[in-house]
This record gives structure tokens, C-alpha cells and sequence, in this order.
């Protein structure tokens, strides 16, 4: 018990550069007092005191703003970042190294009594807002976006982002990655290549229409608009490529 202690400590150090010292830890991180609320609790759970172990969780909810059910099963090394608004359902699995910011809801979408939470695997960010619904898996080493909503199965060392949540990439496996705000705009990307693929039919009209001896009228407010945009995406393209 004494070990597990002393590592969740470390992992508040590893995990957030705002920590100073072990008295700050003790007193000023609610996400540390859910996780080793929620340890008790899910002992009293496992061990038939369900009702009890309901009641401690909600104590703890009270103090922390962290709503974790006690039939979840956590990890090692977890850490929930800020957490106020951080909700876990019962039938929920979480890895070993998981990051979870404020807001974050693993939620169920089903009435019957069974696996109805994700599971999360190992080395898992969760950024600020976003909702995992449902029995998916979020594999290894996955990036979910601030604010995205996932309803589908994640691949090892994907990014995903949006509502609904699409994959917008792959990255390596980091054992502590806390870039979780640079993140691919899928968006950003499609409108480049609308843009880019526009930008070549004009082309070829222009040169079909230099054949024929014709002179068409340059659409001037098209042009300014189109300008803006590219303008407005630039630095996400040129981060994309």
C-alpha cells in the first residue's frame, strides 16, 4: 500500500510540471484523492459492501468533483489532471500511464447489465472535454483530442479529433506525452485540398479559354475570400505536411 502511495506521488511529479513539492501534492490535487478514494471504494465493491462502497465514491465526489464508480477497474500510474467534471462509469477499464483532463466522461449507451463503458489501454491522453461513449477500446498509446467525442474503436497510437471523433493521424508511443494540444485539424487539411483542386480547374479553364480567344472576368471577391481562408489554415497545413 505504502509503494502504490509513494508511486502515485511520482506519477503526479512525472505528470504535471506544476507540482513543487509533497505537501502541495497532499493537499491541492483532487485528482490523487479520487484515485485513492476510488481504491477503497472498489475494494468494499469487490468484496459484496456495494452500497458502501456507492457511499464512499460519493463523498468523494463531493470533495473532488470527480465522479469515479467504484465497479471501475483503474490501472497504475493513472492521473487525472485538474479533474472537476471527470465522470467514469461503472464497467469502465483504464490501463497503466493514463492521462485524463477536466471534463472528461467515460460514458455508457446501454440499459442492460453489462460491459457498456470503453476501455482504455495503456499510455492513453484524454484532453479537456472529451466524451468516450460506450463499449469501445481506445488502443495503446492514443491521443483524443480536446472537446472530441468518440463513439468508435481507436487504433494503437492513433489522434483522434472532432464530433464525432475521426482519426487524424498516427504518432509514436510516448510514456509520458503531455503535447496533447498539438493536435491535426482534419478540417483544415480537406479545405487545402478543395482549395488546391480548385485552384487547378481554374487553370485549365483559363488555358482552354486562351485557345477559344476568350477573356472571362476574374471573379475579385472570390479571389480576396479565397485568400482569406488559405491565409487562415496556413499554419495548420504547413504543420500537416
Amino acid at each position: 500500500m505504502i509503494s502504490r502511495i509513494k508511486e502515485d506521488i511520482q506519477t503526479v511529479f512525472r505528470k504535471d510540471p506544476a507540482a513543487r513539492n509533497l505537501l502541495e501534492i497532499l493537499l491541492c490535487y483532487p485528482g490523487l484523492h479520487a484515485i485513492w478514494f476510488h481504491r477503497i471504494s472498489h475494494y468494499f465493491w469487490t468484496h459484496g459492501a456495494r452500497t458502501f462502497a456507492r457511499f464512499l465514491s460519493h463523498i468523494s465526489r463531493f470533495l473532488t468533483g470527480i465522479e469515479i464508480h467504484p465497479g471501475a477497474k483503474i490501472g497504475r500510474r493513472f492521473f487525472i489532471d485538474h479533474g472537476m467534471g471527470v465522470v467514469i462509469g461503472e464497467t469502465s477499464e483504464i490501463g497503466n500511464d493514463v492521462l485524463l483532463y477536466q471534463g472528461v466522461v467515460l460514458g455508457g449507451t446501454s440499459l442492460e447489465k453489462k460491459k457498456r463503458h470503453p476501455t482504455i489501454k495503456d499510455n492513453v491522453v484524454i484532453g479537456a472535454g472529451a466524451i468516450v461513449l460506450g463499449a469501445i477500446e481506445i488502443g495503446e498509446g492514443a491521443k483524443i483530442g480536446a472537446g472530441s467525442v468518440v463513439v468508435k474503436d481507436v487504433p494503437r497510437g492513433s489522434t483522434v479529433v472532432g464530433v464525432p471523433g475521426r482519426v487524424a493521424g498516427v504518432h509514436p508511443i510516448k510514456a509520458v506525452d503531455l503535447d496533447h494540444g498539438q493536435l491535426p485539424d482534419p478540417l483544415a487539411k480537406a479545405l487545402s485540398i478543395i482549395i488546391e483542386e480548385q485552384e487547378k480547374l481554374a487553370e485549365r479553364i483559363s488555358v482552354l479559354e486562351g485557345m477559344e480567344g476568350l477573356k472571362a472576368k476574374i471573379d475579385t471577391y472570390f479571389e480576396e475570400k479565397k485568400r482569406e481562408i488559405s491565409t487562415m489554415f496556413e499554419p495548420l497545413d504547413k504543420g500537416d505536411k
